[in-house]
């Protein structure tokens, strides 16, 4: 099965439980906005360079935004939608788009706008969803040979709350209670694995890791903006093609359903 299969049924399972269980503020003309416009916008993109069209990615950044994303303009909700499909194919390196997509269409809607924010809170830190957010994310992540990049974030990102913590002689039980977020896991399962914008080589993917982990630690307790892992993701984002061109490797390809091998021929 192509692995964004998973990840379709993966985001809109945890979209529904957020909207039905936790109470989501999600607008339903903005989410039938965002829907629209990434569709439209990947027909128009899908059209021009001459592929048939395949609405699955658009979907997926949809359901992303829908999770993130929230304004009560539907004017920016749909450019925020616009941006992150059309940056697929407007902004490449290499035959490879540069940014996560809907990391950038949220970054681009709020400071473009001053009319939306990031949703970090909603999720709470029930164990519950913890444990749904890690079950669906490790199975999207093992589909899509992504494992190694979300291990290697949790990992980094563990140990730098947990160096914070120490440096300013706060309890364990702080790291630990920032680390029960949905949202972090969230990012960590279905952002920064995306296989479209990471590195290629494995050694890549964890070096990238840990410089996103890095880039949101200055930005969190250096310069106490919140959400620091969308900034640190869509700043790095860029040194993605040099870590591919310093450790090259095979291109990642979304991987169908193999053909049944061919019937084997007796010899003659």
């Amino acid at each position: 099965m192509d692995p964004r299969y998973l990840q379709l049924a993966s985001l809109g399972a945890l979209l529904t439980y957020g909207l039905f269980g936790l109470d989501f503020e999600v607008r339903p003309a903005n989410a039938v906005v965002i829907a629209i416009t990434a569709q439209v916008v990947q027909y128009l993109a899908d059209t021009r360079q001459g592929r048939r069209w395949d609405p699955r990615s658009a979907a997926i950044t949809t359901l992303s935004l829908c999770l993130l994303l929230r304004t009560n303009s539907v004017f920016v909700a749909g450019l925020a939608s616009a941006v992150a499909i059309g940056s697929k194919s407007l902004l490449r390196i290499n035959g490879k788009h540069v940014f996560n997509p809907a990391n950038l269409g949220i970054v681009v809607a709020v400071l473009a706008t001053g009319q939306a924010w990031i949703s970090s809170g909603q999720w709470g830190n029930e164990a519950l969803l913890g444990l749904l957010f890690a079950c669906l994310g490790i199975t999207v992540v093992t589909r899509s040979e992504r494992a190694d990049i979300t291990y290697a974030f949790l990992g980094f990102y563990a140990a730098m709350l947990f160096y914070r913590s120490w440096s300013v002689n706060e309890p364990v039980t702080i790291p630990l209670h920032r680390l029960q977020s949905g949202a972090l896991l969230l990012f960590a399962f279905f952002m920064i694995s995306d296989p479209k914008t990471t590195p290629d080589s494995r050694l890549g993917r964890i070096l990238f890791a840990f410089l996103v982990v890095v880039g949101a630690y200055v930005v969190q307790f250096k310069y106490f903006v919140p959400n620091a892992l969308i900034w640190s993701l869509v700043a790095l984002c860029p040194t993605v093609p040099l870590i591919d061109r310093l450790l090259p490797a095979d291109r990642y390809q979304w991987r169908s359903t193999p053909a049944p091998a061919p019937a084997l021929v007796p010899s003659t």
